[in-house]
């Protein structure tokens, strides 16, 4: 493995699970303007993959259809990424879910809602991770970029069920940064508030709202985020279980 940072992605493969997504496009484009081969990872049509794929620079894009809450569907993902491009050197997990409920309302976060939130933002994104492990350390320098969330060390989000994933999340992807080096990087991402309509309900007046507690007084972009993968990917060679904040701020209120 080399630390040096890079300045170019070609002849290197991006898997983007949640590629559909704001955060999800928003880090394919920069990581197809740099040359890389992108491998979106949803559950999306042929058409849908079609319409997403045009849009990004340079040629050899595909799609990929597969499910995070469906282990099986990831290995079939995974198999798909080795059959037709031989490789995976990095890993973008930006896919989530996530519905409103205020902190004090207990009986307003349900059984089931806690569990889809654990199945999607937790479980799906470690069994994602597991798919893609093999080709990942194959490469030999290889990394896992997870997009987090600042809920998950403020404790404060959309609901707690969400927070505690995201907390889960965070503590495994130190682990995991721990056994599956050097060949493997794994680095987090946690975003505050993000104008990407990820969560239902949050419109304009909240956005205002939001970003009249924020330091830096704006709420943040999907390319925020997407700036920060790739510097996570391209120029912090040398760091491995980190949690990079893009947040303005929010965090320190």
């Amino acid at each position: 493995m080399s630390f040096e940072r890079l300045e170019r992605l070609d002849g290197r493969v991006a898997v983007i699970a949640g590629g559909a997504g704001a955060i999800g496009m928003a880090t394919a484009w920069r990581m197809a303007r740099l040359g890389a081969t992108v491998a979106l990872l949803a559950r999306r049509s042929e058409q849908q993959f079609a319409e997403a794929l045009a849009g990004l620079p340079g040629s050899g894009h595909y799609g990929v259809h597969a499910s995070i809450t469906d282990s099986g569907s990831l290995r079939a993902a995974a198999e798909a990424v080795r059959a037709r491009s031989g490789r995976c050197d990095i890993l973008v997990n930006s896919a989530g879910f996530t519905k409103p409920v205020p902190a004090a309302d207990l009986e307003g976060l349900s059984d089931a809602l806690i569990d889809e939130v654990m199945a999607v933002n937790f479980r799906g994104v470690f069994a994602t991770i597991r798919a893609f492990v093999p080709l990942l350390k194959a490469t030999g320098d290889a990394v896992i970029v997870n997009v987090s969330s600042i809920a998950g060390f403020t404790g404060i989000g959309s609901n707690l069920a969400y927070a505690a994933s995201k907390a889960a999340m965070d503590l495994v992807s130190d682990s995991l940064a721990k056994v599956l080096a050097p060949e493997v990087r794994i680095m987090t991402v946690s975003p505050g508030v993000v104008d990407t309509g990820f969560v239902p309900g949050r419109g304009p007046d909240f956005n205002v709202k939001a970003a009249a507690t924020i330091p830096l007084k704006r709420i943040g972009t999907a390319e925020d985020v997407a700036v920060a993968i790739e510097a996570c990917i391209m120029q912090l060679r040398f760091a491995t279980g980190h949690r990079v904040v893009v947040d303005g701020g929010r965090h320190l209120r």
